[in-house]
């Protein structure tokens, strides 16, 4: 469970960032989010959570997937992990997406007609760098892919993200917005 965390975190920091191409739709976004691990570690961790999720029994199954789904998160055995946000009409306006917890900051941005590329670095256990670029298709969706160096388990490990953001609705129903 530990990897869904750093794979919002990451993805929120990625999309940080205030020279868009467009101005962004406030309300509810999904980003789907694929990550894949250099040593397959991260794949096998997520595998046994969900192993694990299909063994409850229903009732304590549904249970625990309203409670991430009330948090945002969505996760399919077989599809990308999805991870819900609210995006004010303020941060909208800034064009800025909110961060998860403010511990990753972007060193560099270069931005070239709808597509931006940037690095970013991320402080805490264990520190986290990387880099990426995203497309712009319009307001309401983009695409991008970003390469994730941290350790796992106190070894280096590279992650390739790849992810697709889409606005949902105006209204962000029970999911509130990150600071």
């Amino acid at each position: 469970m530990k990897y869904l965390p750093l794979a919002a975190t990451l993805l929120l920091a990625c999309l940080s960032t205030p020279a868009w191409s467009q101005k962004l739709t406030p309300g509810l976004w999904e980003q789907s989010v694929t990550m894949k691990s250099q040593s397959g570690r991260m794949e096998q961790g997520m595998a046994q959570m969900q192993q694990q999720m299909a063994k409850l029994p229903p009732d304590q199954r549904k249970m625990m997937e309203q409670m991430m789904a009330g948090k945002g998160v969505g996760m399919a055995v077989g599809q990308p992990n999805t991870v819900r946000i609210c995006i004010t009409p303020e941060q909208a306006a800034r064009d800025e997406m909110p961060q998860h917890d403010g511990r990753c900051k972007q060193t560099a941005m270069e931005r070239s007609g709808n597509k931006v590329r940037f690095k970013f670095s991320c402080t805490g256990d264990p520190p986290t760098s990387g880099e990426g670029e995203y497309t712009f298709e319009s307001s309401k969706a983009h695409s991008g892919n970003v390469v994730i160096n941290t350790a796992v388990q106190g070894q280096p490990e590279r992650m390739e993200m790849q992810t697709r953001g889409r606005w949902i609705a105006a209204d962000c129903g029970a999911i509130k917005p990150l600071k």
